[in-house]
């Protein structure tokens, strides 16, 4: 069975798309009345059992969780008692599972985990780069302006890395290294939550020098379903927690104007998500316990945002308040430097049902 959006009814222009194994076509990009790009990639829809319901090009694909995988990050963290010991709030707990904007918001609730956990930013290993909003506003940061690293997207996530430590009686110094007992029991946590065995886990360093791991599509997929559905045999309640701040306080997740904020916001409650950097998007769907996993092959997050809301449709998960809530990030068009229209990207995935 297949899934078909009024959008792909030209089956003439479907099959004149070009292969790009293991890959299909997910958005294309117009100019005019032309096909300027194509951006191809793989989707994956699993259960909490980990069987594959839908799917579009290779669910099996191994790729990079990049910012996805925060939460799993923060498992240990939540399941050992430390927020109960900081007190830190759900507001902090969402912090801790995100790629925030830089907002004061942010920068005020990690700087306060920062405190609680009797830490200082100048231990934060995460690097310093321009908060996020200002990208998110389309403004240049202004001229002179020095940023620290609370103002880094990870930064939450590196505080409850800190904050980790100083429950378990840990080294700060050495917390990202892959052989820290902090970095083992996120490994720990990585491979349950995926269903992958930590010896099959691939590992590299991501942006903010945390590491990172690589694993199939339907296991990342596996991971949301599991934040969205029943308590944990192995963590308890430690990953509902999480999932529950996040759909609960989506602005310290994302920030305005961005992806994970909207889409939480017209989730109202149903949906964790998390985007990735290189073209990741992951969502828990509570309703239905079903996690989604996304892969844009060239990591353009403009193919990334199309077919998220043509997936979500495509899977019975929208309303028409939803699709009009959404309608600006399924199709958006493209200006030029003067502001003229000079075409749209459009999502052509089509799912395949599997399971």
């Amino acid at each position: 069975m297949v899934f078909r959006s009024p959008a792909l009814s030209n089956s003439s222009f479907r099959a004149s798309l070009p292969a790009a194994p293991p890959h299909v076509a997910l958005a294309r990009v117009t100019r005019g009345d032309a096909t300027d790009s194509i951006h191809y990639g793989s989707v994956a829809v699993v259960d909490r059992e980990g069987r594959v319901l839908y799917a579009a090009g290779d669910p099996s694909l191994v790729t990079m969780t990049r910012s996805a995988l925060k939460p799993l990050q923060a498992v240990p963290l939540v399941a050992s008692g430390g927020v109960e010991r900081f007190g830190f709030s759900s507001e902090q707990m969402a912090l801790m599972c995100a790629s925030h904007s830089g907002e004061p918001r942010h920068v005020t609730g990690v700087a306060d985990m920062l405190r609680r956990a009797d830490c200082r930013p100048d231990q934060l290993q995460c690097g310093v780069h321009p908060p996020l909003f200002y990208a998110a506003r389309d403004e240049l940061p202004p001229a002179g302006v020095v940023f620290t690293a609370l103002q880094h997207n990870c930064s939450g996530k590196h505080t409850g890395m800190l904050a980790y430590c100083r429950h378990c009686g840990l080294p700060t110094e050495t917390y990202l290294e892959f052989g820290h007992p902090l970095q083992r029991a996120i490994r720990a946590s990585v491979a349950h939550l995926t269903g992958v065995a930590e010896s099959r886990l691939v590992a590299g360093i991501d942006g903010c020098s945390a590491p990172n791991y690589a694993v199939p599509l339907s296991a990342l997929a596996l991971a949301y379903a599991r934040l969205a559905g029943a308590e944990d045999a192995r963590y308890g309640r430690a990953p509902i927690a999480l999932a529950e701040a996040m759909s609960a306080h989506p602005e310290m997740v994302s920030g305005e104007k961005r992806n994970d904020l909207v889409l939480m916001r017209a989730g109202r409650g149903n949906w964790i998500t998390k985007v990735g950097a290189e073209g990741i998007q992951t969502i828990g769907v509570r309703s239905k316990a079903w996690g989604i996993a996304i892969k844009v092959a060239d990591g353009n997050a403009r193919g990334l945002h199309p077919t998220t809301v043509a997936v979500l449709d495509q899977l019975g998960l929208l309303d028409d308040a939803q699709r009009g809530e959404l309608s600006a990030w399924r199709e958006p068009a493209i200006r030029n430097y003067r502001g003229i229209v000079t075409g749209k990207i459009e999502p052509v995935v089509a799912l395949e049902q599997r399971g």
